[in-house]
């Protein structure tokens, strides 16, 4: 698989690099690129996805002609019937014989209509057995073509509000698909940054402990000759113990985040990861009404109002269609004939037709036909309610997203800088501690105002690319590379 690929490299990179497979690097780019791959989320969307490409390829089928092939091959009965005479007495008799039979139908579904047209072609035959008293005989019955349509009138058409829904349901499938895609990205942004910030937090707080101890060292030799107090020596000893407890803590976290974040991506095999912060943000802007156009076209939400609305309006037709007068018109025309063997059943075959009307007229139902009714009309006041304000919902959605995107980005750049102010400032602190310029309450201040602007920075890189990939899945547009994000997998 693709994302076994990519680690072998990965490893392999890592391993020239430091002769070590326990640590590979991985950026944001490859880790969602794995994600797409072999991730168990993307894994159940595929079968789901699956799942409905085959209920509408089924759907599709019933406006297709359908052959059917029926045989009875044989119908054997040696029993004793009763059987009535034509006298009216009935009588036990002794029955031997065995039926045989096989035909052809083809029948396709009407849906303009919602009815059902057919063809058959049969052939039968009947063996009499002989006995003692009687002889045997053999009669075939053959139908060479018979047409026929059956059409419900007033009737509820299937056919008919199926054309309407399933292919929006489909649609709606190939939509959701892409939306998983784009939530799994989002969501393995997320894990990528939770392994990043405990990888900057532990590495922070081994450097503070190696701070801790080189000012621990400095200060004892500074004590010995008297130039600064117990009590700064040991708030500096407390300094370091503290520092100690840090790194067993962001060890905790690292591995607890690389755990979640390996799982998510599907590996199984015991890697550390070693991410690439990302460097720097993509330039590029984001307009409102284009990114809400994207959507109205991109979104499985969009077709799902429409899919929702036509199916409380199919309720109600149904609910209509059953409450009154139901009839069912059936007709057929065909040949038949009889004979003793296959050439005479089939020679000047006789014409047979057949027209039923059926009806079907409710007289009391005590209220429940229209009670069904009136549910479905109060169904469909209240989905169309409750789709114009998904709607609002929706759009105002997509506007808020593209206004905290460019939020987010101006919170890097500033970001970025003060990070860029706080380690300069540190670096004039530490060297000012060493030669006695300043106490070590200003020394740790500035520790605790530079360890805040790393987090801040990382936090600020965390939430751009949150809201990039957000942004790419709620309107299923990359906007870096001007091109929709609708995908589906392999359709076989």
């Amino acid at each position: 698989m693709r994302s076994y690929l990519i680690l072998l490299m990965l490893v392999m990179c890592s391993r020239l690099a430091s002769q070590s497979m326990d640590t590979i690097p991985l950026s944001l780019a490859q880790a969602v690129e794995i994600s797409h791959s072999d991730a168990p989320d993307v894994a159940i969307a595929r079968t789901i996805y699956s799942n409905n490409y085959w209920r509408y390829q089924s759907f599709l089928a019933n406006y297709r002609p359908a052959i059917t092939f029926n045989a009875t091959l044989p119908n054997l009965n040696r029993s004793i019937q009763p059987i009535t005479l034509p006298n009216g007495q009935d009588a036990f008799i002794s029955r031997s014989l065995m039926t045989n039979g096989a035909g052809i139908s083809l029948q396709q579904g009407v849906a303009a209509t919602g009815g059902r047209v057919f063809m058959r072609t049969n052939l039968e035959r009947i063996d009499i057995f002989g006995t003692d008293e009687k002889p045997g005989f053999i009669s075939y019955l053959s139908t060479p073509v018979s047409i026929g349509f059956e059409q419900p009138i007033f009737g509820f058409n299937q056919l008919k509000w199926g054309k309407k829904i399933e292919p929006l349901r489909y649609e709606e499938s190939r939509k959701r698909y892409s939306e998983n895609m784009a939530e799994t990205a989002l969501r393995t942004t997320e894990l990528f940054f939770d392994v990043l910030m405990a990888q900057y937090s532990l590495e922070a707080a081994r450097k503070d402990k190696a701070d801790a101890d080189t000012l621990l060292s400095i200060s004892k030799g500074r004590f010995e000759v008297g130039r600064i107090a117990l009590d700064e020596l040991l708030q500096i000893e407390l300094s370091a113990m503290n520092a100690e407890a840090a790194i067993a803590q962001q060890t905790l976290t690292m591995q607890t985040a690389t755990e979640r974040l390996r799982d998510f991506l599907g590996i199984r095999t015991a890697v550390v990861f070693q991410l690439v912060t990302p460097a720097g943000i993509p330039d590029f802007r984001v307009d409102a009404h284009k990114a809400l156009l994207q959507a109205r076209m991109n979104r499985s939400d969009v077709l799902a109002f429409e899919r929702r609305n036509a199916e409380a309006q199919m309720t109600i037709a149904q609910a209509r269609a059953e409450r009154g007068l139901q009839m069912n018109l059936f007709g057929s025309f065909g040949l038949s004939q009889t004979g003793p063997d296959i050439e005479t059943a089939y020679t000047r075959p006789l014409d047979q037709e057949q027209v039923v009307l059926g009806i079907t007229l409710p007289i009391a139902d005590w209220g429940r036909s229209r009670a069904n009714l009136e549910i479905a009309q109060s169904n469909q006041e209240l989905v169309e309610m409750q789709v114009a304000q998904e709607r609002i919902n929706f759009e105002r959605e997509i506007l808020i997203r593209v206004h905290q995107f460019d939020l987010v980005r101006n919170q890097v750049q500033l970001a970025m800088a003060a990070h860029d102010v706080s380690k300069r400032r540190l670096e004039m602190s530490r060297n000012r501690y060493m030669i006695g310029k300043i106490l070590i309450t200003d020394l740790n201040l500035a520790l605790r105002e530079e360890a805040e602007a790393r987090r801040s920075y990382v936090s600020a890189l965390r939430n751009f690319w949150l809201a990039y990939y957000d942004l790419r899945r709620i309107t299923l547009y990359d906007f870096e590379n001007d091109r929709p994000l609708i995908e589906t997998p392999e359709e076989k």
